[in-house]
């Protein structure tokens, strides 16, 4: 008997001294109230966390069960208010997100160098976490980048209801604003109205890794850092362009165009896809798109883009492969990471020279389209993003396949004795360490 009783005693330690590895953040018990507005007439009353301060944006849900902060800094999520269906969010907290300052990586470990989404709504945010590489709290991620999140609401009846009236405009109020009538419909705020891309995209070109044995030119519609570092570690050298930088001025200089994901709609980059237009007609030489990238193919291609009614977002998403490309083969289903609105209509018969690629296995959306074996032309777009961050890795060789052609290519041309033409002056990209802080911040 007392044995047992000295074990109970000794569990009970070692669940304390356990429990001592988690760290407290910010108690939101006490938090200013936060209510929920969308546009169809529904509130959801919550607590605040993060900002205190009231936003607008356009409500979108993701059933992403985990990496939330490789979503909050996703640039594709620009402007938007994002709810998880995960029902316990910040369990594990947030990572120093800084990489190391060299011109061979992109400088973040996340997906961009600051929380993108408009605001986060959650029906538990988590009040400890514990993680080695944790360094603050969700909620105070959020503070420190004036983003504003609510906790305490019923994400399944809000995601139910985005799921059968489709993504809505919506209304965070925070504080004082929580008790006041909610917005009327002509005062909501659409993010999709502006050029997203414009205020994603670099707005200098850079290179990185610069000695790499193939130049790839990536048209940054608000790209993610994964997309630049899958590039990187499989030794291209890469330079980011602005996203309606004209290719055709120095398209020579390179052996491959990526054109990256990115927020909005696609019909704001019609110059991007009018320059690509001109590049796929006198250009033989590899191109891939993501997400928003093949959506400017696809419109560069004669397709139409359209607005889904709740779009695709989590790490979830089957695609049947139609055709057989590198890694890619045909018939087979691939489960792959999505976080989109918009999506190229499925036309019969499709533009002369293309053919579909990829078609979701939920909805039937175009997920890919690729250029035809007899058109001349080595181009791939997919609507999902192969580079995952977080999520299933079923077609990370994508990113292997593309540079394989574009290297293939390089050499045939110097079988034929045609060089790539020096690349023009553009500066490495330099990366500022952070400055030191009483306590270590993402």
């Amino acid at each position: 008997m007392q044995s047992c009783n000295m074990l109970s005693r000794n569990l009970i330690r070692i669940s304390r001294f356990s429990r001592g590895f988690a760290t407290h953040a910010n108690s939101s018990l006490n938090a200013p109230p936060a209510v929920l507005h969308l546009k169809t007439g529904q509130s959801f009353s919550g607590r605040s966390f993060g900002a205190p301060k009231s936003i607008f944006g356009e409500t979108v849900f993701s059933t992403s069960i985990t990496s939330y902060t490789e979503s909050m800094t996703d640039p594709s999520y620009r402007g938007q208010i994002l709810v998880f269906t995960t029902p316990l969010i910040g369990n594990y907290g947030v990572p120093k997100n800084a990489a190391p300052c060299d011109n061979k990586d992109v400088g973040v470990v996340l997906e961009s160098e600051r929380i993108q989404c408009a605001a986060v709504v959650v029906a538990d945010v988590a009040e400890r976490f514990s993680h080695y590489s944790a360094v603050e709290s969700l909620a105070s991620w959020c503070q420190r980048y004036g983003v504003p999140g609510i906790t305490g609401v019923d994400t399944r009846a809000i995601t139910t209801l985005l799921r059968d009236q489709g993504t809505t405009l919506g209304r965070l109020a925070i504080g004082g604003d929580a008790s006041q009538a909610a917005p009327k419909p002509e005062e909501y705020w659409d993010p999709t109205t502006e050029n997203l891309v414009a205020q994603a995209s670099t707005k200098e070109p850079y290179t990185l890794n610069p000695t790499g044995d193939v130049k790839i030119a990536v048209l940054d519609f608000g790209a993610k850092a994964n997309i630049l570092r899958s590039l990187v570690r499989r030794g291209a050298s890469v330079t980011v362009l602005p996203w309606n930088f004209d290719f055709n001025q120095i398209r020579d200089s390179y052996d491959g165009l990526f054109l990256s994901n990115g927020p909005g709609d696609p019909n704001h980059c019609m110059e991007a896809a009018m320059h690509l237009r001109k590049t796929l007609a006198e250009w033989d030489k590899p191109v891939f798109g993501i997400c928003m990238g093949h959506q400017v193919i696809g419109i560069a291609a004669g397709l139409d883009a359209y607005r889904m009614t709740f779009g695709n977002r989590g790490h979830n998403q089957p695609v049947l492969a139609l055709a057989s490309s590198g890694s890619i083969k045909a018939g087979r289903v691939y489960v792959t990471s999505q976080n989109h609105q918009y999506a190229l209509k499925l036309q019969d018969p499709f533009p002369a020279g293309w053919e579909p690629f990829f078609i979701n296995c939920n909805d039937s959306s175009v997920e890919g389209i690729k250029s035809t074996t007899d058109s001349g032309r080595k181009v791939w777009g997919v609507q999902f993003h192969p580079e995952s961050a977080g999520g299933p890795l079923d077609t990370i060789e994508m990113f292997t396949d593309f540079l394989a052609e574009c290297r293939a290519h390089k050499l045939e041309l110097a079988a034929r004795g045609i060089k790539t033409q020096s690349s023009v002056d553009i500066p490495e990209r330099v990366i500022v360490p952070e400055p030191k802080r009483v306590a270590a911040t993402a």
